[in-house]
């Protein structure tokens, strides 16, 4: 199922401009705070509209401001998790999945009926997949979710009573026990605490593994997006910078802000001396040779903290003069003299030596990355 997204939004201060297509499983939207974000997934979902352009999945058009079509919010399929994940605070968890299925039944019923608009997703009626048939087959069908999701125990409490992950267990088994064809989740683990994060990370993929659904997943954590997504989307400012398969996009940013929204400490000007030579004008007119041809757009060059080796091998060797060190748990932060900014591993008993810090590192040409300048947009 491809998921085509191409739209414009403005407002009195802000301006979002979106476009991209992508048939992956697990798309990620990856941009800081206040980038258009969280507004990219509301538009999707039809909680706002744009002013022009045009949202399909597969062959069903859920927005296209030149046919005048804008398929119903309750009406689009979509399953969306909200940061906050938005459960009913005086509900049990049993009765937050019920009224799930209630609202669902109230959509099968206008399908059937005719007056569900056209172009929901799936090239259907939105009804729930899940030809629920009265109570009975509510109670079964909850009852079935309230296993599936691990929360047996707490079926009868209500959601201040919950852990972190057992809310997000509710509002994920929520949203699915109605079977939607796009699953929009947003932050969906900013309201957690950093030491439940990757728990609760390989527990959601499971999840999404197990409905083989698509999914758009929202944050501004590199890592959440680089563990769980296959396919990549940049925002910065409300625009689209790039966008593509997640490896090569963190391989190959193309810009510096793309460089920047995918963790690259090291970012310099640079000026190029010949096609495979730069000078880094940031890091004390450092002279480099690079693995990629350096063409006359190419304002900067980046190179990974991860990617220095220690000693003098190579042909960028990089002296590594009055070095500061910081001493993290299971990392050695080290600034260079000349700005670059190195990390290497270290376990807990390691105690500073000299040797942390050798006279000179280098760095592999094929490791230094050539950026435009700017925010390209596309």
């Amino acid at each position: 199922m491809n998921l085509s997204v191409d739209i414009k939004k403005s407002y009195d201060d802000f301006g979002l401009r979106v476009k991209f297509d992508s048939d992956s499983k697990r798309i990620g939207i990856l941009g800081a705070s206040g980038s258009g974000k969280s507004m990219t997934l509301k538009a999707i979902s039809g909680l706002i509209t744009p002013d022009e352009g045009r949202i399909s999945v597969g062959k069903s058009i859920l927005y296209d401001s030149r046919e005048k079509v804008n398929v119903k919010t309750a009406d689009r399929n979509v399953g969306y998790l909200f940061q906050s994940y938005a459960l009913f605070p005086n509900m049990t968890v049993r009765e937050n999945l019920e009224s799930a299925l209630h609202g669902a039944r109230r959509r099968e019923r206008r399908a059937v009926s005719g007056r569900t608009q056209e172009g929901s997703i799936n090239g259907q009626a939105a009804g729930t997949g899940n030809n629920i048939a009265g109570k009975q087959g509510d109670r079964r069908l909850v009852n079935t979710y309230i296993k599936k999701f691990g929360l047996e125990e707490v079926a009868d409490h209500r959601p201040g009573e919950l852990s972190g992950g057992q809310q997000q267990r509710t509002a994920l088994a929520r949203m699915l026990i109605c079977d939607p064809g796009l699953l929009l989740l947003d932050e969906p683990f900013s309201a957690v605490d950093t030491f439940m994060k990757e728990g609760m990370r390989l527990e959601l993929i499971r999840i999404l593994n197990e409905y083989n659904k698509q999914v758009i997943l929202v944050s501004h954590d590199r890592d959440e997006i680089y563990q769980m997504c296959n396919y990549l989307v940049l925002m910065d400012k409300g625009r689209v910078i790039a966008h593509g398969k997640t490896d090569e996009l963190f391989r190959h940013p193309g810009t510096e802000v793309a460089a920047r929204l995918t963790g690259c400490k090291n970012i310099s000007r640079i000026e190029k001396l010949t096609e495979h030579r730069i000078k880094a004008l940031d890091w004390g007119g450092l002279e480099l040779v690079t693995g990629e041809k350096v063409t006359d757009d190419i304002t900067h060059a980046g190179i990974r903290a991860h990617d220095f080796i220690p000693g003098e091998h190579g042909v960028n060797v990089i002296a590594c003069g009055q070095a500061m060190i910081s001493k993290m748990p299971f990392e050695w932060y080290v600034t260079l003299e000349n700005g670059l900014w190195w990390k290497l591993g270290r376990n807990l008993d390691e105690e500073y030596k000299s040797s942390v810090v050798p006279q000179y590192i280098s760095v592999e040409p094929d490791r230094i990355v050539l950026l435009k300048a700017g925010q390209k947009t596309v």
